[in-house]
């Protein structure tokens, strides 16, 4: 009898197979609809997707990965639609009806009122032959050799299909449009990655105003640079000249590596420094200081103007308060 984990491996074989197989059968009929959504899109439509059970679950999470991507899109219930949702549709909307079989009953249904407002629509199906095909204007064909179900009932490596193509429309429509991580951001403004989008390192940095930034001259003492390290609850002090121009930084680890030194707390701070430290431009994103502390394994990243002068610092245990980590 086969291991749990053999089981379990043999289902992302099936569905990674059934992906591959799909990825080679995109055709032309993709392309068009790619373009016939960006067309509803720039005229002031919206994409509508439907379907019901498996389907359903897959096209409300396709709608709401375009609709946080840019692309105005909704997810309409058939069965509500029957009872008053059709209003969702508009003139000037796309609709993409989802359906392995393509015999959806409750589906197919709703299409006769979309082709009466002349709204295209997009069949997502394993099934060209199917009656959803005949009404749809466009088919986005996905048939599958088997399902991940050891009875092959189960949607699954189908629904795994549809997905797929649902990231695949959404993310080209993206690039096609022009939308970018600001508006990304711009359209999550309660996730941790809006957050890192839009706010700027001056909204996270600690500086002058804050007390919290430690600015010291080369020849001050190491003892005298820790007490104003721990002042400002700051693990690290920025070296500068009498011109606020950046020299260095000094860190706790800078401390530890140099501690056997007995002497170390009278020698100046100028010589234990690390010198060129990591350095970002305060007119730059909060995204943009994440990215080079997780690049450069640092805790701390000196925030400098264009002449290279000191104006702030990004301390890594800050970013967990402004929900950046």
């Amino acid at each position: 009898m086969k291991s749990i984990l053999e089981k379990a491996k043999n289902v992302f074989d099936l569905e990674i197979n059934e992906l591959i197989s799909a990825k080679k059968k995109l055709d032309s009929n993709f392309e068009t609809l790619v373009i016939k959504c960006k067309e509803t899109l720039d005229k002031g439509g919206k994409i509508v997707i439907s379907g019901i059970g498996k389907s359903g679950h897959i096209g409300y999470k396709i709608s709401s990965t375009l609709a946080s991507t840019g692309s105005h899109a909704t997810f309409m219930h058939p069965v509500e639609a029957m009872h008053g949702d059709l209003g969702i549709l508009q003139k000037n909307d796309i609709l993409i009806a989802i359906s392995y079989s393509g015999e959806t009953e409750e589906l197919l249904l709703v299409l006769p009122s979309a082709k009466r407002l002349d709204i295209p629509i997009v069949a997502f199906t394993g099934n060209v032959n199917s009656k959803l095909a005949k009404w749809a204007d466009i088919v986005v064909p996905m048939a599958i050799e088997k399902e991940a179900c050891p009875f092959n009932l189960a949607p699954t490596s189908s629904t795994t299909v549809q997905l797929v193509m649902g990231d695949a429309l959404a993310m080209v429509l993206l690039e096609m449009r022009g939308f970018t991580k600001e508006d990304f951001g711009r359209l999550h403004p309660g996730g941790a990655i809006g957050r890192a989008l839009t706010l700027k390192l001056t909204d996270i940095m600690r500086s002058d105003a804050t007390h919290k930034l430690v600015k010291v001259l080369p020849e001050m003492t190491i003892k005298d640079t820790i007490i104003e390290m721990t002042k400002a609850h700051s693990g690290s002090a920025m070296v500068v000249d009498k011109d606020q121009t950046l020299l260095g930084i000094f860190t706790d680890g800078d401390l530890r590596r140099h501690f056997d030194d007995n002497l170390l707390l009278e020698k100046p701070v100028g010589k234990y420094m690390t010198k060129n430290p990591v350095t970002i431009y305060g007119d730059q994103m909060a995204v943009d200081a994440l990215k080079s502390i997780e690049k450069h394994k640092i805790d701390d990243v000196v925030v400098v103007d264009r002449n290279n002068k000191v104006i702030g610092v990004v301390d890594s245990q800050d970013l967990p308060g402004f929900k950046l980590m």
